[in-house]
């Protein structure tokens, strides 16, 4: 089943598309550039799709991302610390970006003859994310199946769906994926800050899988306080 990839440079899309390519389905990867702070993950993105050799399709949409206002990762203010499962991170939701990007993806999909396309959303997202829960994707499936009917069968995976991102650690490990090579902080620095929402659930998901974490931190330590004052 040839795959599209949708890539942001993170994590999850990187061990997503080793995953994929491992499995010798891989005909490319696509990133968007919707004005994002922490753009520099396009970069970790590019050299993702140069080490596993397929086509790199890098889309500017900053002029839709500009209207997407509010989101702490556009223009919202400062991006929040702590664990994702505080309400503060709700400001992080960029509204409607996976369905937007999603059906770019499709069309490309379409366009090129390819038989699906592949989305790394698992299940920590559910709670601040309301594209990237299982409702959603089988929503998204069917509205693809009306508007390509007869025209192309493009298939929509979430593997990790219903999964954790520990799961997602486990699995791009089994794949290869080289995590340093990943880029996940929210903030955008030269070095992942250790305290973002998403660099406390990658250090999180590294612990729980028991895989070293080759990641450099700004402050290495505030995920484990994080961790503790969700369960309080």
């Amino acid at each position: 089943m040839r795959t599209l990839v949708v890539c942001s440079g993170g994590l999850d899309s990187v061990s997503l598309a080793h995953v994929v390519a491992r499995e010798g389905n891989l005909a490319g990867l696509v990133t968007f550039d919707y004005g994002q702070r922490h753009r520099r993950e396009i970069d970790f993105a590019a050299a993702c799709a140069k080490r596993l050799g397929v086509p790199h399709h890098v889309l500017d949409i900053t002029a839709i991302g500009a209207g997407l206002s509010g989101s702490a990762l556009t223009d919202g203010g400062e991006v929040p610390e702590g664990h994702y499962a505080e309400e503060t991170m709700k400001i992080t939701v960029v509204p409607n970006r996976n369905a937007i990007m999603l059906t770019i993806a499709f069309g490309l999909a379409a366009a090129q003859k390819l038989d699906a396309v592949a989305l790394a959303v698992h299940g920590g997202d559910h709670f601040i994310y309301p594209d990237c829960r299982p409702g959603f994707i089988d929503a998204f499936r069917a509205m693809q199946a009306q508007a390509l009917d007869g025209y192309a069968d493009v298939k929509l995976l979430a593997p990790f769906v219903e999964r954790t991102k520990a799961d997602i650690v486990t699995a791009g490990a089994g794949a290869g994926t080289p995590f340093e090579a990943t880029w996940s902080c929210y903030k955008g620095g030269e070095t992942h800050c250790g305290r973002c929402g998403t660099c406390v659930e990658r250090q999180e998901a590294f612990d729980l899988a028991g895989v070293p974490d080759p990641t450099r931190y700004e402050d290495a330590g505030f995920w484990r306080q994080a961790v503790a004052g969700r369960g309080a």
